[in-house]
């Protein structure tokens, strides 16, 4: 089986795996200023979806010009998900570099789109292909190709974390009493299929956070002490998975929150029928939902949200567009307030300058901030030691190290630890058996 990485090697961002020429498993976009596509010419028999975000999706529809049409194998909440951004994306940059599809395009995806549920498998260019339970975010997979002499184990982006033990959220007189270990939203990957060779995410390969009950326990109260101090907490959050994340949070911790930008839509999306079955508690998310407060951003409605005493879940998550850009202004020059990022800050962004040095572009303008500013990792991908854990089950497998900054590095250290390991580089071609 020929193994060849048009994206997503030694790199994070335009995901996209080429297997015997034949079969497409990912197809992303890094969305970076300017944007990046996987590279090569490709025409492949069929395309294998891991998951709905932008760096494994966002060059999909392009697959679909001219007279191809191959098929698109996906969870439902996947093809949800991909529909969502590649809409949002021509309704932001249709017509520009930024948008590499037409309207055309996004219209033939549901012509020839393929929808499966986890372990059953199915056909694709030729090979059995079985999606197992990433943890990542609903609907997310670890993709498993097997050609009957060869069984390749694509991760995708993968979460390990899972809830053991636990406690009460504090105020709570109902007796529940949800553990908080690992996400609220999905339980953290079981899934080990037996593979040859692996081709796995190295995201958070260099990085061991403190477990989730810790982070979490950390938030909300950072969160409630500001509230009762009087001041107002905007919490940039990625639409898909982190916001619905934060949300469980602060209704499990009895915080009123509003919620504004796409993971409002993302959220329904999620409580669809077909989709449920693809989160851990659809009861949870659906009593957060009823917690937090929609905003349509009609009238000034989001200049008087930010002066009540609050919390406000909002995109986008590194402070580079959507709703934070009204928000952030209106409450960065008190210090009783509080920006509570959630998620990773990539250098350059808004947010990691913001984390950084006091201050940020924020719609065009440079702004000092005097409100607090804290960081959490939320993250939905596997940490270091989730990582190793995983890798456990498969020293006799061949590990082909993509999706991340230090690849090398770490194959490098699975290598010293007895794996055969390496991380092949954009555009390498890799023989596995």
């Amino acid at each position: 089986m020929d193994v060849q990485l048009l994206g997503g090697a030694r790199e994070i961002g335009r995901s996209a795996v080429l297997i015997d020429d034949r079969l497409l498993l990912d197809f992303g976009m890094d969305s970076g200023n300017p944007p990046s596509f996987p590279i090569g010419d490709v025409d492949p028999e069929a395309i294998v979806v891991s998951h709905g975000h932008l760096d494994h999706v966002g060059s999909v529809p392009t697959l679909l010009s001219g007279d191809a049409r191959p098929p698109i194998h996906w969870t439902p909440p996947t093809y949800d998900l991909t529909m969502m951004l590649a809409r949002d994306t021509i309704d932001l940059h249709g017509g520009t570099y930024d948008c590499p599809f037409t309207e055309a395009e996004l219209a033939r995806v549901t012509e020839v789109s393929e929808t499966h549920g986890y372990e059953e498998p199915f056909e694709a260019a030729g090979y059995e292909i079985t999606f197992f339970d990433a943890g990542h975010v609903p609907g997310s997979a670890h993709v498993l190709v097997d050609d009957g002499e060869t069984r390749l184990l694509y991760t995708g982006d993968f979460h390990t974390e899972d809830r053991r033990g636990g406690e009460a959220a504090p105020g709570r007189a109902n007796g529940r009493s949800a553990p908080v270990s690992g996400q609220r939203l999905l339980a953290g990957t079981t899934a080990r299929p037996e593979a040859d060779a692996v081709l796995c995410e190295s995201t958070y390969a260099d990085t061991i956070r403190p477990p989730r009950a810790e982070i979490e326990r950390e938030f909300a109260e950072s969160l409630r002490s500001t509230i009762w101090e009087g001041g107002t907490v905007v919490v940039p959050a990625f639409a898909i998975g982190r916001t619905q994340e934060v949300l469980c949070i602060c209704e499990r911790y009895d915080l009123d929150c509003y919620v504004d930008g796409m993971g409002k839509r993302v959220t329904e999306l999620f409580l669809r029928p077909r989709n449920r079955g693809f989160l851990r508690d659809p009861d949870l998310l659906r009593r957060a939902k009823g917690n937090a407060r929609f905003v349509d951003g009609r009238d000034g409605q989001r200049k008087r949200i930010a002066e009540q005493n609050t919390v406000i879940v909002t995109t986008s998550g590194m402070l580079h567009g959507g709703p934070a850009m009204t928000y952030v202004p209106a409450i960065r020059s008190h210090p009783a307030n509080k920006i509570a990022m959630t998620g990773y800050q990539v250098e350059g962004t808004p947010g990691r300058d913001l984390l950084d040095t006091g201050s940020a572009e924020i719609d065009g303008r440079v702004m000092r901030v005097s409100a607090q500013v804290e960081q959490y990792d939320f993250s939905a991908h596997a940490d270091r030691s989730g990582l190793l854990e995983f890798l456990s089950s498969y020293e006799d497998a061949t590990v082909l190290v993509n999706h991340g900054d230090r690849c090398e590095r770490f194959a490098t250290e699975l290598c010293d630890d007895g794996f055969d390991a390496t991380a092949p580089a954009l555009g390498a071609s890799v023989r596995v058996r």
